[in-house]
């Protein structure tokens, strides 16, 4: 089995030392930094854009795992790619043109994902997976750290690991909304190999016990 990466999401960590809590989840041996950039439009919820991915990247040496939740995210790739950016997720819902707006993410040569909510079926990444270097399952809804995960969405990993292994690419399959350590062995074994958590890493006493609970299956 490939290496079970962890991507803590820092919506949940204390914004009020924010670089503190970047460096200190890369120490406890994360693989990424999960970024959630929301807009009060396309979610209830607005976090944080380009001025603060830009600053966190002064800190931290990690792979920054941005994730677009807001309406016309073409209107935001090349702000969070000259940020420092090295993942770009978009969601399927957000834009009309997709296979235009993954290109664009491409054009600045990083890395394209596409997240699905959970009401989204598998079946639109057909015309689309080939062209992902990533693909997030949202078991909440988006918009708010802290809520339940939704079990049904195991069986959507299940579908979307077979169509990856269809392509013979090497495309990450990562799993984000109410994870912790019990949660993080369904959804590895149903196929995803990247688990963002926030909650779960954030509110614990040691950083590096919960992202290490977390890889074990």
């Amino acid at each position: 089995m490939a290496k079970i990466k962890i991507s803590p999401s820092v919506l949940s960590a204390d914004f009020s030392k924010i670089g503190d809590e970047a460096r200190a989840i890369e120490n406890a041996g994360a693989d990424y930094v999960h970024l959630d950039v929301m807009d009060g439009h396309f979610v209830p919820n607005i976090s944080f854009g380009s001025k603060m991915i830009r600053d966190l990247r002064k800190c931290v040496k990690l792979p920054f795992d941005v994730h677009l939740m807001v309406d016309k995210p073409e209107d935001y790739i090349e702000k969070v790619s000259d940020a420092g950016a090295d993942i770009i997720t978009i969601q399927y819902e957000s834009t009309i043109h997709l296979d235009r707006t993954i290109s664009l993410i491409k054009k600045f040569k990083k890395k394209a994902g596409l997240a699905l909510n959970p009401t989204t079926s598998e079946n639109v990444l057909e015309y689309i997976i080939n062209k992902l270097d990533l693909i997030l399952v949202m078991t909440v809804n988006p918009g708010f750290g802290g809520q339940d995960f939704i079990p049904e969405q195991l069986a959507k990993i299940v579908k979307i690991k077979e169509m990856i292994e269809k392509t013979k690419k090497e495309i990450e399959l990562e799993v984000d909304g109410g994870i912790n350590d019990i949660i993080a062995k369904d959804v590895i074994k149903a196929g995803a190999n990247v688990v963002v958590s926030g909650s779960y890493i954030f509110s614990s006493s040691n950083y590096r016990n919960s992202i290490d609970s977390l890889r074990k299956v």
